[in-house]
C-alpha cells in the first residue's frame, strides 16, 4: 500500500513537471512570451512573408507614394506550420498586421538617389522703401499720352537726388510725354535707380526739342546710375526723319545719353525709333547693357543703336538691335570695350570709327566683339578712318561672327567719306592689331575689303577659319576680295582665298597714342 501510494505520488509528480515543460518549451520557440510585451517585429513580417526564394520581402511594404495611410487588408487564414523540433506550435492565425513601423536602418532598403539639386529661382528684387522710392505719379504725372509729365519727372528726380540708393519709379500702363530733360550730378547721391516700366513719349517734331541739344533723356555726372524694367522710350523720330536735311552735320540727337558717369548699367527696356541714335555713352567708364532692344526702321537715316565715345570698360550683351545705321558705334577714346552675345540687323554693322574726321587724333584699343549675329546688314564688322586724322586702332579682336546676307562682312577703309566727295589727303589713323577668327555665312557685294593708307598701311592683320560665300541678290553684283596696303598673315586657308593680303610688315613706324 505504501509502495501504492509512494508510485502515485510519484506518478503526479512527473505529469506536473511533463506538462509546465512542455508548455515552456513551445512558448519559448514561439518567442510569443517577449514578442507580445514589445509589439509586432519587423522579423515576424520578413518571416511571414518570404517567397519561394526565401528572400525578404521588406521592400513589398514601401510607403503608400499616396498622402494617406493605406487601409491594410486581412490575409486569408492561414494554418499554422508547427515549429521545428516539436512543440504544439501556433493554435490559431496570426492576427493582421499592423502599418510598418519604420524598420532599422540595416533593414532599410537603399532610397533612390535624388534628382541634383537645381538652383533656386532667383528671389525678386526688393521692393523699395516708402522713404527710397519717389514714384513720378506722386509727382503731378498723368501718364495719359497727352499732358507734358516733364515737370512731375523733374521734381520726383530732385527728391531721389538726395537719397542714396533711390528709387523712380515711372509705372506700367502708362504713357508719359516729356521733353528735354537731363538729370543730372554731381551732387546727387549714388546708386540711384530709375525703375521703367512705363512709357516714355518724346514730344514730336524737332522744334520741341529746342536748338543744339544733343539727347532728349540726359543721366550727367552719377555714380552708381541703373536704368531698368520692361518699359519703353519711344522717340517718335517719324516727323523728325520725314524734315531731315540731309547735309545737316548735327551731332548725334540722343534718345538717351549718358555723360561723365561711371558704373552705368541698363537693362531690360526697349529704346524705338529714336530720331537719331538711340543709346550713347560719352566719357562714361564701368558700363553694363544687356537684354536691351533698340529697334527703328532700316531706312531711318543716322539711327545708330548703341554709341560709345571716350568710354572704358564696356560690357554688351544679350541685346537685340535693328536700326538704319550702326548697330554698334565705337568711337574715339574708347578701350576695354566687350560685346558679345548680340544680334544686330537690319543696320549697318558692328562700326569703330569713323576717325580721325576734320584731322583729328583718334585713339581706340583693346575691343572684342564675338559671338554675334549679322542680318541683312551693310557691312559686318568695320573700321573706317577720315582722311586727314591721326592716331592709332590697335588690338581689335572679331571673333565668332555669323553673317547673314551682309554685303561687305570684313571691312577696313581708311577713305571712309559719308559725302558725295572728300578732299584727299595724306594722313591717317593708322590701324594695326586686328584679328579676325571664325566669321562665316553669306555676302551679297564683296567678302572683304581692305582699303589702307599709302603713308600709314595696315599692319598685323590675320585671318582665321574665314569661310564667306556668295549669295546671288538681284540688285547686287558679287566681287573679289579687296586689297590695297593691307598687311598681315592668313593662318588658315579662307574661303574665298584672299590673296591680295602681303604679308609681313609694312616699312615705316605708325602714329602712337
Amino acid at each position: 500500500m505504501s509502495l501504492g501510494l509512494k508510485g502515485l505520488a510519484t506518478l503526479i509528480i512527473f505529469v506536473s513537471l511533463a506538462l509546465s515543460s512542455g508548455v515552456s518549451i513551445c512558448d519559448a520557440r514561439s518567442g510569443r512570451h517577449w514578442r507580445q510585451k514589445n509589439g509586432p517585429s519587423t522579423t515576424m513580417f520578413r518571416r511571414k512573408g518570404k517567397g519561394k526564394n526565401g528572400g525578404s520581402s521588406h521592400r513589398r511594404y514601401q510607403p503608400s507614394p499616396s498622402t494617406g495611410p493605406s487601409v491594410p487588408v486581412s490575409p486569408s487564414p492561414v494554418v499554422p506550420t508547427p515549429s521545428p523540433g516539436g512543440g504544439n506550435g501556433y493554435t490559431s492565425p496570426s492576427p493582421p498586421p499592423p502599418l510598418l513601423p519604420s524598420l532599422p536602418p540595416q533593414a532599410s532598403p537603399l532610397p533612390p538617389s535624388p534628382p541634383p539639386p537645381q538652383a533656386p529661382p532667383l528671389p525678386p528684387p526688393e521692393a523699395p522703401s516708402q522713404d527710397t522710392a519717389f514714384n513720378v505719379v506722386a509727382f503731378g504725372a498723368k501718364g495719359d499720352g497727352v499732358t507734358d509729365d516733364t515737370q512731375a519727372f523733374e521734381a520726383a528726380w530732385a527728391a531721389a537726388c538726395k537719397v542714396e540708393a533711390s528709387t523712380i519709379l515711372v509705372p506700367s500702363e502708362l504713357e508719359f510725354v516729356v521733353g528735354p530733360i537731363s538729370f543730372s550730378g554731381p551732387n546727387c547721391k549714388p546708386n540711384i535707380l530709375f525703375q521703367l516700366d512705363g512709357t516714355i513719349l518724346a514730344k514730336t517734331g524737332a522744334r520741341a526739342w529746342g536748338s543744339g541739344l544733343l539727347q532728349w533723356l540726359e543721366f550727367t555726372k552719377l555714380n552708381g546710375i541703373t536704368i531698368q524694367g520692361t518699359g519703353v522710350i519711344n522717340g517718335r523720330g517719324q516727323e523728325w526723319w520725314a524734315n531731315l536735311d540731309p547735309n545737316d552735320d548735327n551731332d548725334m540727337d540722343a534718345a538717351l545719353r549718358f555723360y561723365g558717369s561711371s558704373n552705368v548699367r541698363v537693362t531690360g527696356i526697349s529704346i524705338v525709333n529714336s530720331s537719331q541714335c538711340h543709346l550713347k555713352f560719352d566719357s562714361c567708364q564701368g558700363v553694363m547693357v544687356h537684354n536691351l532692344t533698340i529697334s527703328s526702321p532700316e531706312d531711318s537715316p543716322n539711327t545708330d543703336g548703341i554709341h560709345l565715345q571716350n568710354s572704358k570698360d564696356v560690357n554688351i550683351h544679350h541685346t537685340n538691335l535693328a536700326c538704319g545705321d550702326d548697330c554698334i558705334s565705337i568711337q574715339t577714346g574708347c578701350s576695354g570695350i566687350n560685346i558679345h552675345n548680340v544680334n544686330c540687323g537690319p543696320g549697318h554693322g558692328i562700326s569703330i570709327g569713323g576717325l580721325g574726321k576734320y584731322n583729328t587724333k583718334a585713339c581706340v584699343s583693346n575691343i572684342t566683339v564675338r559671338d554675334v549675329n549679322m542680318f541683312r546688314t551693310m557691312s559686318g564688322v568695320r573700321i573706317k578712318t577720315w582722311q586727314g586724322g591721326s592716331g592709332l586702332v590697335q588690338n581689335i579682336r572679331f571673333s565668332n561672327i555669323q553673317m547673314s546676307e551682309v554685303q561687305t562682312p570684313i571691312m577696313i577703309d581708311q577713305f571712309y567719306c559719308d559725302k558725295t566727295a572728300c578732299m584727299n589727303q595724306t594722313s591717317a589713323v593708322a590701324v594695326s592689331g586686328v584679328q579676325y577668327e571664325n566669321i562665316r555665312g553669306t555676302f551679297t557685294i564683296k567678302p572683304a575689303h581692305f582699303a589702307c593708307s599709302d603713308s600709314s598701311p595696315c599692319s598685323e592683320i590675320t585671318l582665321t577659319g574665314i569661310q564667306l560665300k556668295p549669295l546671288v541678290v538681284p540688285q547686287y553684283h558679287t566681287c573679289s576680295p579687296f586689297c590695297w596696303q593691307a598687311f598681315g598673315e592668313l593662318s588658315t586657308p579662307t574661303v574665298p582665298p584672299i590673296p591680295c593680303l602681303q604679308l609681313g610688315k609694312p616699312g615705316g613706324n605708325h602714329d602712337v597714342c
